[in-house]
């Protein structure tokens, strides 16, 4: 089937050359110049494990094509997935302001039957927008259908997500629109497994929200739990595991940490209280999951300023700049919390990431930035680390003793064992473990 994708960011993107992948003939779109002219030259504008080699190989099949012109793709195909960003609003609400354009400009050139398909994350009821929008600037008085078809991947495994999801939930109102979503999934279901679930458009807008939610809720839930735990002298890790082999509970998203981050967890829960308070619902318990998310940092932070005493004229390394492992993406990263309060503390920073360095730079170009993790920890008075890269643990804790200036460790990953820590003489500190 032809598709086109509206949106090349990380769902856009990806969701693209999976669709390319196996067998539908793609044309992605994007009015950022210098992005397409990057994706037509195959570099990539995020960093993706295995989406170069996807896009690379696909494109030379002639199933992947990319482009600025939304014209182009609504003459393109039947089916238009809309994938661009949904940031938010100074409220917290979803800014639905890029959804809005493109339906517009889809609305004015389109002559025949089209299925717009929500992929970007959108509030309840979005869809009922996206109708009103296309009846009032159409042109033509053509067929229609709009349906949501919200996106669960995760960065960093985002390739494996979508060939082989979990489930591809679908909100429709037509069987035309159903049977031409079955159709672009079913090679999908068939090789990579998983469950096809139609249901209505409300209740599929509502499912991308609650899921990250909730995701968002069990890590805020294993942070507090973990403070308990270093109150009473327990191991988080130990209890986490113990939880985790209830079947109904499960082990994922039970890692005590230095809080969530990146685009999702933070905006989407955001969105989700904004519009239950728009709908009448006081959602208090996101609003702690908020909180307890925020409170994490600034615990983390405490350890930080017990440890040294006076931060001023200290050099700390700071190993991690990422939100998570195997992404280039510091939106709502720790890192952005923990490097403008050093900074303010009068610190000097030491960096280190192996692929986020670029992104960070553009926010704090002036920084020191090392490629090496040995170099950034060379005479540190305290390493911090904020991203669970395996490198990290790979040098080994002899071998930080060996570079430091100080053997002072804030472990917001609980990356390395304490016992070893102690053993090779640091002064640990890491998270719910006493």
């Amino acid at each position: 089937m032809k598709i086109t994708i509206v949106g090349t960011g990380y769902v856009g993107l990806v969701t693209g050359a999976c669709f390319s992948e196996v067998g539908h003939d793609v044309l992605c779109v994007d009015n950022n110049e210098q992005k397409i002219q990057m994706l037509r030259n195959n570099r990539m504008p995020i960093y993706e494990p295995g989406l170069e080699d996807v896009v690379a190989r696909n494109v030379a099949a002639g199933r992947l094509h990319f482009s600025t012109s939304l014209i182009e793709g609504t003459d393109f195909a039947e089916v238009i997935f809309i994938a661009v960003g949904t940031p938010p609003g100074t409220t917290g609400e979803a800014d639905l302001s890029y959804v809005e354009q493109v339906v517009r400009e889809v609305a004015e050139h389109m002559d025949s039957y089209r299925l717009l398909v929500e992929k970007s994350t959108v509030p309840v009821n979005t869809a009922e927008q996206i109708k009103r929008t296309v009846l009032r600037y159409s042109r033509k008085d053509v067929a229609f259908d709009v349906a949501s078809n919200p996106e669960f991947l995760r960065e960093g495994t985002a390739i494996e997500d979508a060939l082989k999801p979990d489930r591809v939930v679908v909100g429709v109102e037509s069987e035309r629109a159903a049977q031409l979503l079955k159709a672009i999934y079913e090679p999908i279901i068939t090789r990579g497994g998983g469950v096809f679930v139609e249901m209505s458009i409300a209740s599929a807008e509502l499912t991308k929200h609650a899921s990250n939610s909730f995701l968002a809720m069990k890590i805020s839930y294993i942070n507090a739990v973990s403070r308990i735990c270093e109150l009473a002298g327990a191991d988080v890790e130990q209890v986490a595991h113990g939880m985790g082999l209830d079947r109904r509970i499960g082990r994922q998203f039970l890692k005590a940490g230095v809080g969530y981050g990146g685009s999702c967890f933070p905006k989407d829960v955001d969105a989700f209280v904004h519009l239950a308070d728009h709908l009448g619902y006081d959602f208090d318990l996101l609003k702690d999951v908020r909180l307890i998310n925020e409170a994490q940092r600034d615990h983390v932070m405490q350890k930080i300023r017990q440890e040294l005493w006076v931060i001023q004229d200290k050099t700390i390394a700071i190993l991690g700049l990422a939100f998570k492992p195997c992404t280039d993406d510091v939106r709502e990263a720790a890192s952005l919390y923990f490097v403008p309060r050093l900074r303010e503390a009068g610190a000097r920073l030491k960096l280190w990431d192996p692929v986020a360095t670029d992104n960070f730079k553009k926010l704090f170009p002036e920084l020191s930035y090392f490629t090496s993790i040995e170099e950034c920890v060379r005479e540190a008075d305290l390493a911090l680390i904020l991203t669970e890269w395996s490198q990290v643990a790979e040098l080994g804790a002899g071998r930080f003793r060996e570079l430091m200036r100080c053997p002072v460790v804030v472990d917001g990953r609980n990356i390395f064992d304490p016992n070893e820590m102690r053993a090779n003489g640091f002064a640990y500190h890491s998270v719910g473990r006493a």
